[in-house]
């Protein structure tokens, strides 16, 4: 059996600091050999976790987050408003479709509309909201029994029928005296499985009754909800209560971008080239919560390595593991002037976000004395440069230079490590120029 070796303090060390120091520092291990530390690796691998070194709240990364203003959607917003404007008044009710694909923010507005008009209003009437998620509820008696529950979590949930939880949902708001804002997300699921019958249901619930208004129905859906509505249901919702919410262009997903850094991050941790490199990996698809993923592993990513601020290479490793984005980089087939313009491309990449025309220019000339050639003309460079865009490999953005009148285009590399990529033509480079 190994012994405990006994350490002695150090007189200048004070007796907390040297007992914690021995705590954290030298957690002994007791192997058939005797006492040693633990590996380091083993020991301090959780030490990052929460170290907040650039991630000072996480909460802002994750999709239900629900931000306190949302990014230009101040008109759908607006739009929306109207088609709910009945909500406010005492016996008034509405209905409304929202539809759009995903990541552009459907359930996120409907949600913000819902905690506004809730807390805009209060003294003039008691506004709740219940969002159900019809991919898990996909039938008519689990989406009644969200809503009961949301209303009451007392109430009994088993051996009730779907009109027994009806009449229970009518009851506990008359009651109340609050008005229920139902939103239906990924409605599609319930229709596809369970028809319409529930919406014709939620939507009759005060027929028969002197009072109205007790609650008012949304519907979120990526698809074309009204498709699978009977008329009966379409007649009640009505064909101009719809909003379709166009897919971000790439300012609205940087605009995205800043919010959730600035809510979630430390300051200084990341800088405008970092949120637009993050933008244009996401601009593909136009997905907001991409944008999210990728900010969030980017800053992960920095903060594994010890970093305290995010770099180019952070948000280049996390967007190439994205599936949606290009799975390699296709180079081979590239003529050998326009390798080496994409090499300079590369080897400027590496520490910075974007590289402009001039410099590409500077770098290919001195890559061409590298490999013994000539280099071609400013508008051989331009037709490269243009070609590596069309393809996919750079992203462009053109700009107005800061000491001049003219304009120029910037590059970066969102769906790739230039790393990599430099790699790969410094092998290949030299083969094609001895063809």
């Amino acid at each position: 059996m190994g012994e405990w070796i006994s350490i002695r303090r150090n007189p200048l060390i004070p007796a907390r600091a040297w007992k914690n120091y021995l705590q954290h520092s030298f957690q002994w291990r007791m192997f058939n050999n005797g006492c040693r530390p633990p590996s380091s690796a083993m020991s301090n691998y959780l030490d990052r976790i929460g170290a907040g070194l650039i991630v000072d709240d996480a909460a802002p990364f994750n999709f239900d987050f629900l931000p306190p203003e949302l990014v230009m959607r101040d008109e759908e917003l607006a739009k929306f408003a109207t088609m709910m404007s009945a909500v406010v008044s005492q016996s008034g009710s509405s209905t409304a479709i929202v539809t759009g694909f995903v990541g552009t923010g459907k359930t996120a507005l409907v949600m913000r509309f819902c905690e506004d008009v809730s807390r805009r209003f209060r003294d003039r009437r008691k506004i709740r909201s219940v969002v159900v998620n019809c991919r898990n509820a996909s039938t008519k008696p689990e989406v009644l029994r969200n809503i009961v529950q949301f209303l009451d979590p007392r109430h009994p949930d088993r051996g009730l029928g779907s009109g027994e939880m009806l009449s229970s949902v009518r009851k506990m708001l008359r009651f109340s005296g609050e008005h229920l804002i139902i939103v239906l997300d990924e409605v599609d699921h319930l229709l596809r499985r369970s028809g319409d019958d529930i919406l014709y249901k939620l939507l009759r619930i005060d027929e028969g009754h002197k009072d109205h208004g007790t609650l008012s129905l949304i519907l979120i859906s990526q698809e074309q909800t009204l498709d699978f509505l009977e008329d009966a249901v379409i007649s009640r919702f009505g064909r101009t209560n719809q909003l379709r919410l166009k897919r971000y262009d790439e300012a609205g997903l940087m605009a995205i971008a800043r919010q959730r850094a600035g809510l979630g991050l430390v300051d200084g941790s990341y800088d405008d080239g970092i949120l637009r490199l993050v933008a244009q990996a996401a601009a593909d698809i136009s997905d907001a919560r991409v944008v999210i993923e990728l900010l969030e592993g980017a800053a992960k990513r920095a903060e594994l390595a010890g970093r305290s601020v995010i770099e180019p290479k952070d948000v280049q490793a996390v967007s190439n593991l994205q599936p949606t984005h290009l799975e390699g980089i296709e180079v081979d087939d590239l003529p050998p002037h326009c390798m080496m313009v994409l090499l300079a491309v590369c080897r400027r990449l590496k520490t910075v976000n974007e590289i402009a025309t001039g410099d590409v220019d500077s770098i290919y000339k001195v890559i061409c004395e590298e490999f013994g050639v000539g280099a071609k003309g400013h508008t051989t460079l331009w037709k490269h440069l243009k070609r590596l865009e069309d393809s996919g490999i750079l992203v462009a953005r053109s700009s107005t230079i800061s000491h001049g009148r003219g304009r120029t285009q910037f590059f970066s590399m969102p769906d790739a490590l230039p790393t990599n990529i430099e790699g790969r033509l410094e092998t290949l480079i030299p083969a094609r120029l001895r063809r």
